[in-house]
């Protein structure tokens, strides 16, 4: 794998998936407590549980496409079942697979879009549900502004190196890649990055997460 974003012992570069790709009316989902996805990133997943490697096993076969999700606090008392999840996630295609002779899954997934569940079913042993595309276009009027934040948030990343764990910027990333990167693999509170992931786009997401690295560097002693 070539490496991109670096944060902890995870891994990641830019999504692949095709931009021609449709997000279907209905999509298995994936929830975690704290693992996300943002546009135009990937996230590398280890699937074990007989329910998710059933999941991967159909998406394979299909169009390849799972949504990212996150739980609910208080998922714990209901984990086996259909925990409450946020309704804004972010979908993404399986780039890379690996399947291990016990039959779990290494993937890479890359972000197609963002989505919002409208209504789940229950036809799989997995979860399925019925979303919406939310899409991201940065206009160009905002493209000046957005690059101005990326200069602050690189600053931001470089001071709040010492307290929290946050990414390695790759050479190279555009100004979209950078916030949704820092976003996304910031040791941030999964709530934080839940609203972060919600922001209507690249431009708000990166005055939030400006905000929240401030605070971060201001409580330094």
């Amino acid at each position: 794998m070539v490496a991109g974003w670096l944060a902890a012992a995870i891994i990641a570069i830019p999504s692949t998936a095709a931009p021609q790709t449709s997000l279907p009316d209905t999509i298995p989902i994936f929830p975690l407590e704290d693992v996300m996805l943002f546009p135009g990133m990937s996230v590398p997943l280890h699937i074990f549980e007989p329910r998710y490697k059933a999941m991967i096993a159909d998406a394979l076969k299909g169009n390849r496409i799972i949504g990212m999700v996150l739980l609910r606090p208080g998922y714990e008392k209901d984990y086996e079942r259909s925990p409450s999840v946020f309704q804004v996630g972010c979908a993404g295609v399986i780039n890379d697979v690996e399947q291990l002779p016990n039959g779990e899954y290494n993937i890479t997934l890359g972000a197609l879009t963002k989505y919002r569940i409208t209504r789940e079913e229950a036809s799989k042993p997995y979860r399925i549900a019925h979303v919406t595309a939310i899409a991201e276009v940065l206009a160009d009027k905002d493209k000046a502004a957005l690059h101005a934040q990326r200069l602050r948030l690189e600053t931001l990343v470089a001071a709040a190196r010492d307290r929290i764990p946050v990414p390695q910027i790759p050479p190279g990333a555009s100004d979209e890649e950078v916030v949704n990167g820092v976003a996304q693999y910031s040791d941030l509170d999964p709530l934080d990055r839940e609203r972060l992931l919600e922001r209507d786009g690249s431009l708000s997401r990166a005055a939030a997460l400006i905000d929240l690295l401030e605070k971060v560097v201001a409580a330094a002693p």
